[in-house]
Formats: C-alpha cells, structure tokens, sequence
C-alpha cells in the first residue's frame, strides 16, 4: 500500500467519524427541538380553513424561529405523506407549554374542544330556541318528536344540520331496542313520544312519572278522555306554557286539537321535548288501576284514584282542609 492510498484512506476514516459525530449531533439536536416546550400566547387557538401551517405557528407560539417552523414544516410533511394527516381548522385546546410534536398532533385530529348543548325533558321550541342560539347562528324549529331531550356533546365545527342528524340518529338507535317491546305493538313511535310529553309535563319525578303513565294506558284501553291539564296549558299559550293565572273551568271546555277534555285520545303530536329516563318509564309499561289524580300543593304531589267516586272523595278532602 503507497503512501498516497494511506492518507486517502485517512481521510476517509476520518471524514466518516466527522459525519457520524454530524448526524448524531444533528439527530440529537433534531430530538431535543421536537421535545422542546413552545410557550403558546393562548391555550385555545382557533384555525381558518386553509390556512398554512407556518401562518398558525407564527401566530400562536411565541419562542419559535424560522429555523424551527421549517424543521416543522419538514416533519409535517413526512406524516402527511405516510400518515395522510392533514390540518384541521376550527378551534383547539392545548397546554401553554407543549411541544411541536403535539401540536402537530392535535391539530391534524378534529377540534378537541366540543359544544355542550343540553335539550332539558319537558322544556319547550321556545327553550330550546335560546340554547341553540348560543351556538349556533342559523338554525330551524326541531319538531318534538324528531330527537330526545338529553345532553349532547358536538366538535366545534359541527353545524346545525349535521347536530340534528346526530340527534336523528341517537333517537333512532334508542327505539332499535324496544322494537320487541309489548308498548312498541301497541303505540307508533310518534304516539310514544307524544305520551311521553304529556307525563313530562305532568310527572314530578320518576315514581310520579310512572304513575302518571299508567293513568294514561288505562284510560286509552277504557276510551276514557285522557283530561291532562298541560294540554289545555299547550293549547291556550299556543305551546308557551307561560300563563299568569290559573287554568279556569272554562279553559277546559276550549275547542282545540290539543285539548284532551274535549278530544278523544292523544293529541295531533308533542307538546314538550321527552327526556330518555322517561321513554324508559314507558317501555317499562307500569301497572296500576289509578284512573284519576289531582296535585295536593300542601303535601307537593299527586293524589291518585282508582275510580271517580275515590277521586272526588280525595279532592273534597283536600278542598276541606286547605
């Protein structure tokens, strides 16, 4: 070997451990950058679609250079090239002190912060009107029988449309499990939700829900008017509820398709929106001969009766001692 073969291959030793000691270096400079902790100016930030990634890193993260955004611009590529992770836009919550792998992480998922919207049993269009409008700025009437009142959580981006499909759905999936159930032969799904309205209106809790239910079976089976005083409350206030005096006997004798003293069995549809504890109640299919009851307000709940006779007896009980 000449002298001249021996210092080629020196240098070539010697260039191969420079390289090792460079990308080891850089490997380790690459791993404390992707681990380092960006302070963010907020912990929410909001993304607009389309926008670049440089501009949502320039905006949010105050100790980064332009060293730093092209290493990530780099890394994001890699991932969206294997991975197809792409940006999404809307708002997101991170830790103020967080480092550019997470970002890039959450980010590239659907927004994490999401809509508690909650629809309350019994609660009215009306009510549910002044939720809606706290999240939404262009929304429609949700018919009463369409959805469960529940509490639904939503990603940010989610619009009007796609939240009531959700609730569409949840509905949907609910009654799959009851398509056996002796109730579900008896009743159509609107008619369900119809008599679930009428015991959320009526009903204080769920032992008096139940009660209240089997008031209403029974008096279908015996074509009895089912006589509920929120229908009358529907059908004066047009579904408002809002009425500053007591209902009076002539209110019960009004003309109108809600109003269960003169019309024959359920209402056209809802009058409220119904709860799923209360569907349960339903589908539960409580016995009991109760036909009649009225609200005691010094003992705060309902008074039931298995016939008339029983029933008056208990109300001139409660007249004689108010």
């Amino acid at each position: 070997m000449d002298l001249e073969e021996q210092i080629l291959r020196y240098y070539i030793k010697v260039f191969s451990i420079f390289s090792l000691i460079f990308f080891t270096l850089t490997l380790l400079n690459v791993s404390i950058f992707f681990n380092k902790k960006f302070i963010l100016s907020q912990n929410i930030i909001s993304i607009k679609q389309g926008e670049k990634l440089e501009e949502i890193l320039k905006k949010n993260i105050i100790n980064i250079n332009s060293f730093e955004i092209f290493l990530t611009k780099i890394y994001y590529m890699v991932i969206n090239a294997s991975k197809k992770k792409y940006i999404h836009y809307g708002q997101f919550y991170l830790d103020k002190n967080i480092s550019l792998i997470n970002i890039i992480k959450i980010i590239s998922e659907p927004s994490n912060l999401l809509k508690k919207i909650t629809i309350i049993e019994g609660s009215s269009k009306n009510d549910l009107k002044k939720e809606l409008s706290k999240f939404f700025k262009n929304f429609k009437d949700i018919p009463y029988n369409d959805i469960i009142a529940d509490t639904y959580y939503i990603d940010t981006n989610s619009n009007f449309d796609s939240f009531v499909k959700n609730l569409k759905k949840n509905k949907n999936d609910y009654f799959k499990r009851f398509k056996m159930n002796q109730i579900y032969k008896m009743f159509n799904e609107d008619e369900i939700m119809t008599i679930g309205s009428l015991i959320e209106k009526e009903g204080l809790d769920l032992d008096d829900k139940r009660k209240i239910s089997s008031v209403i079976f029974n008096r279908i089976n015996d074509k009895m008017k089912l006589q509920i005083d929120a229908t009358v409350l529907y059908a004066i206030t047009n579904g408002d509820y809002k009425l500053s005096r007591k209902l009076l006997l002539s209110d019960l004798k009004i003309k109108h398709p809600y109003n269960t003293y003169v019309i024959d069995g359920l209402p056209p549809t809802p009058i409220s929106y119904v709860g799923r504890q209360t569907l349960d109640i339903i589908f539960e299919n409580y016995k009991s001969e109760f036909l009649f009851y009225f609200f005691n307000n010094s003992l705060n709940r309902h008074i039931f009766s298995n016939n008339y006779q029983e029933h008056l007896q208990k109300l001139n009980e409660y007249r004689n001692n108010k």
